[in-house]
């Protein structure tokens, strides 16, 4: 068994050193560090440098930050509250000195309140009256009293008579009685008027009015309806400037 193991050995020994080298085709180029067979190719395609995200001042200011002094919080002011003050009390000599003051202003002598001295009362107190109160009525009225109070309220109250109505006053010329005296409708021809019509003219005059109504009444009263001086009612239906009395009518059968 022995043999047969040193046998075998013997043969693979043999077996090797009849095998041929393998030649080293990287043994004469330098090692780069960038790996075998490769050189400085991958270095050239690749800038590493890009690669690199660290600032180069950020050492710098890393170390300018270490060796700087501590911010220091800046100064806060305080505010001292004043201490309140209060008024000196008045002496008896300076309450004098302005009692006599204030009646020589005002002429009028200070009023001193004391229970001796007690106020006027307040004629027409707005406040809540006790009239309804009976204790508090009788404790101040007497029946003469309060039959001379009715008297005294009766004698400001004076019941006035009617009278008849004032005449009115100002012109005679009423359109009310001339609108319930005609009965035809605006736009019907009763008056004669002259062919020769100045719309113009009609126009102007009629803006010279504040309304119909007055330039009704100034037509009335410069003889119309049978005259129109002033081009007032072209169509002769007696109304000057579109004048309505329609409305009248219907207030009176109201």
């Amino acid at each position: 068994m022995k043999l047969r193991t040193t046998c075998v050995a013997l043969a693979f020994a043999a077996l090797a050193a009849c095998q041929p080298a393998v030649p080293d085709s990287a043994a004469n180029v330098p090692d780069t560090g960038t790996g075998a067979g490769f050189g400085n190719a991958i270095g050239n395609l690749v800038n590493l440098d890009a690669f690199n995200t660290e600032d180069p001042g950020q050492a710098e200011r890393d170390a300018a930050l270490n060796n700087s002094a501590p911010l220091s919080p800046d100064p806060v002011t305080v505010t001292s509250v004043p201490t309140p003050t209060f008024p000196a009390p008045v002496s008896e000599t300076e309450a004098q000195a302005a009692s006599t003051a204030a009646a020589a202003n005002s002429g009028v002598a200070p009023v001193e309140a004391s229970p001796a001295n007690a106020p006027p009362p307040i004629l027409n107190n707005p406040g809540i009256s006790d009239e309804q109160d009976f204790d508090a009525v009788a404790s101040r009225e007497t029946i003469a009293s309060d039959a001379a109070r009715i008297e005294a309220n009766r004698q400001q109250y004076q019941v006035v008579e009617p009278t008849a109505l004032p005449s009115r006053g100002g012109t005679d010329t009423n359109i009310v009685a001339y609108a319930l005296q005609t009965s035809h409708p605006k736009g019907t021809k009763v008056h004669r008027r002259l062919a020769l019509f100045n719309q113009a003219r009609h126009t102007r005059n009629c803006a010279s009015y504040a309304s119909a109504d007055l330039a009704q009444i100034d037509f009335l009263e410069r003889g119309g309806p049978s005259r129109d001086r002033r081009g007032l009612d072209p169509d002769g239906d007696g109304y000057a400037c579109a004048w309505d009395p329609a409305p009248f009518r219907r207030a009176a059968r109201n």
